[in-house]
């Protein structure tokens, strides 16, 4: 699937309620439902599902990156599509500021759609982000506490 089939938007980074990432899928969906769904048909549970952020260079405003979205069961990559790094560093700020209000496990919700179909919607407590060279970058990701990486 090409990243361009995709766009990110965010939402409540400034308001109440939960930080929401909602990415739509505008090309065929087929591969992606495929993705999006479990061996027996089913759709995978937000515990099988992780986010995180690649960086193509430096932490910087003009930054350019990668989120992806994987099956953490097969290690498979459900997607990726281009994201600003300025953009996705204030998503984090604002799901780690929802999170301080005590509730680690759901920071933020991610939502992916194909025609306005949810196929997935989770909330999630953790969003790595890794540098250019594949190291974790631990003071821009969101890990619970307790959780050793």
């Amino acid at each position: 699937m090409r990243r361009d089939y995709f766009t990110l938007e965010a939402s409540n980074l400034d308001s109440p309620g939960i930080p929401t990432v909602s990415i739509d899928f505008e090309g065929p969906a087929d591969e992606l439902v495929d993705r999006l769904t479990d061996a027996a048909g089913e759709p995978l549970s937000p515990d099988e599902v992780d986010v995180a952020y690649r960086l193509q260079g430096p932490i910087a405003e003009s930054s350019e990156g990668v989120v992806a979205v994987t099956n953490r069961v097969t290690g498979e990559f459900v997607l990726e599509l281009n994201a600003d790094s300025e953009d996705v560093l204030r998503f984090i700020d604002a799901a780690r500021e929802h999170g301080s209000e005590g509730n680690e496990e759901h920071r933020y919700r991610i939502r992916v759609t194909v025609d306005g179909d949810h196929l997935l919607e989770a909330e999630k407590g953790t969003f790595l982000v890794y540098d250019a060279d594949g190291g974790l970058v631990r003071q821009h990701s969101l890990i619970p506490s307790g959780v050793e990486l």
